[in-house]
């Protein structure tokens, strides 16, 4: 624009067309942030479905858990490549079942779990190792599946999980190849 259309003066700060825009992208995203949520939230943001499959990989970590406990419990010469894989696992369990808020306390009948059945470990020491990597490998692909339908915070933490279950898989079974 030539010099002598504009003005010899110009107020100081924003222009009215950037208030207006950034006002206009402010409201939008109040707008989206308040319908983008199915109304069965948590006081945290989080929706009771995000709080399920929280609390349902909390559970396939326990699980896994489990199945290490009994591997280990039959064949302790494994101790010293299963304990580490053990320990994140049970990481993970904690990671999944971190709650920011305390949930009210649950009456004594709700407590009460059903008592697990009894994992059956393998015989041999081999075994048992394809046992638990078939186990990690199994929970990978699903969690993997299941951060598709996850919030990003929690399918970041999925897929990371998932990662590590891939890695325990690999290194439980790295003599057989």
């Amino acid at each position: 624009m030539p010099s002598y259309l504009t003005p010899s003066w110009t107020r100081p700060g924003p222009r009215r067309r950037s208030l207006l825009t950034g006002a206009a992208a402010a409201a939008g995203t109040t707008l989206l942030a308040g319908c983008s949520g199915s109304g069965d939230s948590s006081g945290d943001g989080r929706s009771s479905a995000d709080d399920r499959l929280r609390a349902r990989a909390a559970r396939d970590s326990a699980e896994l858990l489990r199945r290490y406990d009994a591997v280990l419990a039959a064949h302790a010469p494994l101790a010293g490549l299963l304990r580490p894989l053990r320990a994140e696992v049970a990481r993970h369990e904690k990671a999944f079942d971190a709650d920011p808020e305390p949930t009210p306390t649950k009456s004594p009948e709700s407590a009460k779990a059903p008592s697990p059945t009894p994992v059956s470990v393998p015989d041999g020491e081999r075994d048992a190792l394809r046992f638990l990597a078939g186990a990690e490998r199994e929970l990978a692909r699903r969690r993997g599946k299941q951060l598709l339908d996850a919030p990003a915070e929690l399918a970041r933490l999925l897929a990371s999980v998932a990662a590590a279950g891939a890695a325990h898989a690999y290194l439980l079974t790295e003599d057989d190849k």
